[in-house]
């Protein structure tokens, strides 16, 4: 089969447009397809862009028509979250809204999407059974896709637990919202629900050496830094940490939790997340991200995946 691998959209409909058309796609019944090939979104359809309910229908309409495949991205988890109801905390939800602490800075993160549909609670239950139905990972007989992390010992653990497909359940929707209390509990090699949730969707973290730390791009301060898993070369805090190259010349040299170091396999593997920038360009022969900050001014990015088993630069398309 050959697919295209499409990186996070963040409301861009024109550019998920443009990039469609692009590679060949063409409109039938108010949905693209293509003759020869297939679809694949890695993600975060929602926040930041312009149109939010757009691009969930376009991307919903492929899928649903058997002309794409879609996983879940953080943004998606993020926003069932904030959909339903706190079980433990009456009048709360499992993403806080009215926590003096959280509920601020969750809404704000989230705003793009609750302006298009806060108004329409039927619109807005439907779009969330839509994303509560994707899948965390793919794992395709040519090639493997989740949103920011291939973690097969966590997914081995985590899959008898989820519903058919790979799917999160409401239920489990619960544990994987609720954060271990202290650090011991997080740099654990054992995984959680929430662990391992947290690890296919935004990524693997690391506690900073004491005395470091960073301002992300929201500006707080983080004392924790996303790595990166796929390259197992990168043994230091200096060479795994994804920051730029400054923030990482004053990070010791010294060696990151072996646990963080998971590498990706012989499967070509794909997916979004990590907001690179600039002209795409591979992680390694079987590793490629398709995130280019779409939702910031960056380029929408796709794969085309046909069948090769390294990689190569020359597959990537976009859209400014």
């Amino acid at each position: 089969m050959k697919y295209d691998i499409i990186g996070d959209i963040h409301g861009e409909a024109g550019k998920l447009d443009r990039l469609l058309a692009k590679l060949g796609y063409e409109t039938s019944n108010d949905s693209w397809f293509h003759k020869e090939r297939m679809a694949i979104f890695v993600g975060d359809f929602i926040d930041l862009g312009p149109e939010q309910l757009r691009t969930v229908c376009t991307v919903k309409r492929m899928v649903e028509g058997g002309r794409a495949l879609a996983v879940m991205g953080n943004h998606e988890f993020n926003a069932i979250a904030w959909h339903t109801p706190d079980p433990q905390k009456a009048g709360e939800y499992l993403r806080p809204r009215f926590s003096q602490k959280w509920g601020e800075k969750n809404r704000e993160m989230h705003k793009a999407f609750l302006s298009e549909v806060e108004s329409n609670p039927a619109k807005h239950s439907e779009i969330i059974d839509w994303f509560l139905n994707l899948p965390l990972w793919l794992d395709l007989a040519e090639i493997r896709v989740v949103h920011a992390c291939w973690h097969q010992r966590w997914m081995d653990w985590l899959s008898p637990q989820l519903g058919q497909g790979n799917r999160l359940t409401r239920d489990l929707m619960v544990e994987a919202s609720r954060e271990p209390r202290n650090s011991e509990e997080k740099d654990d090699e054992n995984p959680s629900v929430f662990k391992a949730v947290e690890a296919l969707t935004k990524g693997i973290e690391i506690e900073l050496p004491e005395g470091h730390d960073f301002e992300d791009k929201y500006g707080n301060r983080r004392t924790r830094v996303r790595v990166k898993w796929w390259d197992l070369k990168a043994e230091t805090y200096q060479s795994a940490a994804m920051l730029t190259q400054s923030e990482c010349d004053l990070l010791p040299n010294s060696s990151i939790p072996t646990s963080a170091r998971i590498g990706i396999g012989n499967k070509p593997t794909f997916f979004g997340h990590y907001w690179m920038t600039g002209t795409p360009k591979l992680q390694s022969q079987q590793a490629a991200c398709v995130d280019y900050s779409a939702g910031k001014g960056g380029r929408l990015v796709a794969y085309r995946f046909d069948g090769e088993s390294h990689l190569s630069v020359e597959k990537f398309e976009y859209v400014d």
